[in-house]
């Protein structure tokens, strides 16, 4: 680690700006994000605090030294089609800025009108075009609840599964940024083994708790990336919800693995974390047993200390309710070893791709990342503290995912990840059936 990013995550650094000890955003996280201010295009900007920080402005007035095409964009691919070294200046030079002993911009007024903005005073919208979405399934605990619920009897896990990262292909197009509400997908649905399959609502709408890596730097198609420079393409970690129709998912899945139960929506934090910012929470992850091949075996420790938490909040219940809590440092095949494997045989990158890291999941009950497992399939439904129970989520049921890696004195976090489930639309409109109607 390059003594420049040691200071960049120094656990004594203030800033100017206020920030309390259980904030998301202290100088020693500053996330990028996509904000947008009333009636103007949506451009890049860092948190601090209550704040964000406009780039533009800064890169304007002088005080960044870098090309305003970076930040000047509805959108991050710009900065993250450039070198992982570039990402770190501009992390970097953005944290010099912000300290309490540099009166550079703490001491111009005027300029700190401009360029920083209250986070409640504007939109925030997704981080990126999202160039492509893979999904991993990379939990050891979560396909072993899952092979014991689908296949009783035989053996939890597949055989392929401790040899390499599993995946599918998502669809790129339905992420959405956090505070986008979605309606109850349809689909088609095997309710009943012994009747013809019917067409219609998913009345099994569950949630996955994930965690995902923004790619940026792209690669050449035929290029691998090995596992050891991983880092030089992974800019940063969102939290990511990937929404569920469990009853789409079970009828279709079989042979090709999941498609419209799946990619009708996933759900991503508004702030990307940099890698850098979450060095010092870099662990061992479990003992991977057979020892994988060796395009997969990492040099360094992988996996992140991260902490994460789902709260559902009804109409009726006041106060979200947590109702599970994990950590990542559970999760089997870290992002290295993703990358790695996604690319070994050839397939490029660019700038914009998310890979989401599969269902996190604990080994205790109360540690896992799904409705299908909090409840065991619908077996155990979950009791809110106003009586209500839940098996999956109900019309206007709301998820808060969180997540945060915990310092001493600060907290780097991702801010809330929320989405809620509106009723499905009607199957078909009125409109859709009448004919044009004849020009006077």
């Amino acid at each position: 680690m390059s003594v420049e990013m040691l200071e960049a995550n120094s656990p004594h650094l203030k800033s100017f700006i206020e920030v309390s000890a259980e904030h998301d955003f202290p100088i020693q996280n500053l996330p990028f994000g996509v904000f947008q201010l009333p009636e103007q295009q949506g451009r890049v900007g860092v948190a601090i605090g209550d704040y964000v920080v406009d780039l533009t402005v800064l890169v304007t007035a002088g005080l960044l030294d870098m090309p305003v095409e970076w930040f000047n964009q509805p959108y991050l691919n710009n900065l993250l089609a450039q070198p992982h070294t570039a990402w770190r200046k501009v992390r970097n030079a953005v944290s010099l800025l912000l300290r309490h002993d540099n009166a550079a911009l703490r001491e111009d007024k005027a300029l700190c009108k401009k360029a920083l903005h209250a986070q409640a005073d504007v939109t925030m919208l997704l981080p990126a075009k999202i160039t492509g979405y893979t999904d991993f399934y990379s939990s050891k605990e979560h396909a072993t609840n899952l092979g014991k619920m689908f296949r009783p009897g035989g053996d939890p896990l597949m055989p392929n599964w401790l040899h390499m990262p599993i995946a599918y292909d998502g669809r790129a197009s339905s992420v959405v940024v956090s505070g986008t509400d979605f309606p109850r997908p349809h689909g088609q649905l095997k309710l009943d083994p012994e009747a013809p399959s019917t067409y219609g609502p998913s009345q099994r709408m569950d949630m996955e708790l994930e965690v995902a890596f923004m790619l940026g730097d792209a690669t050449s198609l035929g290029d691998t990336v090995p596992v050891n420079e991983a880092h030089q393409h992974i800019f940063g970690v969102m939290v990511l919800n990937d929404w569920s129709a469990r009853d789409i998912q079970k009828w279709e899945y079989q042979p090709l693995g999941p498609f419209l139960g799946k990619n009708f929506c996933t759900t991503v934090s508004p702030w990307v974390v940099t890698l850098d910012a979450l060095q010092a929470f870099r662990v061992e992850g479990p003992k991977q047993e057979p020892t994988p091949l060796p395009y997969l075996q990492n040099k360094e420790p992988w996996q992140l200390n991260l902490e994460l938490e789902v709260a559902l909040k009804t109409p009726s219940l006041d106060t979200p309710h947590v109702i599970t809590r994990t950590n990542f440092r559970h999760i089997y095949w870290n992002q290295s070893q993703q990358l790695a494997h996604h690319t070994m045989n050839g397939c490029n990158i660019q700038p914009g791709d998310i890979f989401a890291s599969g269902t996190v999941s604990g080994a205790e009950p109360d540690s896992v990342g799904s409705l299908l497992e909090l409840t065991w399939a619908g077996k155990n439904p979950i009791e809110l503290p106003n009586g209500e129970k839940r098996v999956f989520l109900q019309d206007h049921d709301t998820l808060i995912m969180r997540g945060w890696a915990q310092g001493k004195g600060y907290r780097i976090g991702f801010g809330d990840v929320v989405g809620t489930v509106l009723p499905a639309k009607t199957l078909e409109t009125e409109s859709s059936h009448k004919a044009p109607a004849k020009m006077a």
